[in-house]
């Protein structure tokens, strides 16, 4: 669970110091592109390497990887410390990326390894409640830390050199019986002597649910990233109000993948009704007027995204054996941390068709309700009951 906020760091820890940083290399050519790049690039990198990390997870073995990218996320991480030039500290944010691909592919594999059914469905769900707890945490320590210059947030990535040894002694190495039984004793997908070898990998199945998720962080990632501009646009700009409604929301996204593992075993036939959720919540910000209008929106929808995502998760670990465990959750990794880097650029672009952010997120509303429908009557057309 640790090692799986690692990436959450380096998404937000950063952000509250941008105006800082911006201020510093005010001379530097290119300094407003590469200022909020900073930010961003790492989820860019983790997006297009976490297929690759699968493929040396199934290879090399997830331990080990695990806890040499751990070892390396703080060293990179923390290089602006000492770095002057701004375009060198975007190179080694983007291999914070690279780090992060590794480490989040690893530790989301190993919850597949370690556990079946229920367990593992529960995991993932406490998967997704700290990630949502630990972006709320970080973006307060790097307002807070912040205050000491722009540079000392960087010193939060050497946390991960703790956690490192801690990984090496307490994480066991996985292992496939020779039956291809999972490592926590249940029959793995796909399993048998020789499965890797009969068996291809399930590239197509896991499209579909890889488009889904990427469209779905798109969904996960509108409040986090537009809620202040959304207040701003009604008039509220104290950072106090903004600092309150994103937690707020994000507790609701952590009541939401609380409330997934009670009812785990039926989520995906909830799924449309989950987006629905969603859709419902975008529709309600889109028309608000005042802040508590709009705040409510946003927990609506949190709700929803709070079950999305380990919604989605559980349906990919599904499709995957052990032996492409890896590969699968570096594929399934790619879709979410791109959908995550597009989803500011997607708003901004349709912002600039309709007039402006309430409107581009009444159009999210809209798409998010059609795909709800359609997984809705698919669902319909391929049960046994409907068909018969």
């Amino acid at each position: 669970m640790a090692g799986s906020c690692l990436p959450i760091l380096g998404a937000v820890l950063i952000a509250p110091v941008l105006p800082r940083m911006q201020d510093h290399f005010a001379h530097s050519a290119g300094a407003e592109a590469l200022v909020p790049v900073a930010l961003t690039v790492p989820a860019l990198a983790l997006g297009l390497l976490a297929p690759f990390a699968g493929v040396l997870i199934d290879r090399l073995g997830r331990r080990r990887l695990l806890v040499g990218a751990t070892v390396a996320y703080a060293v990179v991480g923390t290089a602006p410390l000492w770095l002057d030039s701004l375009p060198a500290i975007v190179a080694s944010r983007a291999l914070v990326g690279v780090t992060e691909a590794v480490i989040m592919t690893s530790c989301t594999t190993l919850i597949g390894d370690y556990w079946t059914g229920r367990a593992r469905d529960r995991f993932l769900a406490l998967q997704t409640v700290c990630a949502a707890l630990s972006a709320t945490a970080f973006f307060v320590v790097g307002g807070a830390v912040g205050s000491a210059g722009w540079r000392a947030p960087f010193w939060a990535y050497a946390v991960s050199l703790l956690l490192a040894p801690m990984m090496a002694v307490v994480l066991r190495a996985p292992k496939e019986t020779a039956t291809g039984q999972d490592p926590a004793g249940g029959a793995a997908p796909g399993s048998g002597a020789g499965a890797a070898e009969r068996r291809p990998f399930p590239f197509r199945r896991l499209a579909g649910t890889c488009t889904l998720t990427f469209f779905g962080a798109v969904v996960f990632y509108t409040v986090p990233v537009e809620m202040s501009f959304l207040l701003d646009d009604l008039g509220i700009s104290a950072p106090a109000v903004i600092g309150l409604a994103t937690a707020v929301a994000s507790a609701a996204t952590v009541a939401g993948a609380a409330g997934f593992a009670r009812f785990a075993d039926g989520a995906q036939r909830y799924l449309p009704y989950v987006l629905a959720l969603c859709a419902a919540g975008f529709g309600v910000m889109a028309v608000a007027t005042a802040a508590p209008v709009l705040i409510a929106g946003a927990v609506v929808n949190c709700l929803g995204t709070g079950v999305l995502l380990p919604t989605l998760l559980t349906r990919a670990m599904a499709l995957l054996g052990h032996e492409d465990r890896g590969r699968g959750t570096g594929l399934w990794n790619a879709a979410f941390f791109l959908g995550e880097f597009v989803c500011p650029l997607v708003l901004l672009g349709v912002s600039a068709a309709v007039g402006g952010l309430a409107g581009a997120v009444g159009v999210l509303a809209v798409a998010t309700a059609a795909v709800a429908a359609g997984l809705h009557l698919g669902a319909r057309r391929s049960s046994p009951a409907t068909a018969g």
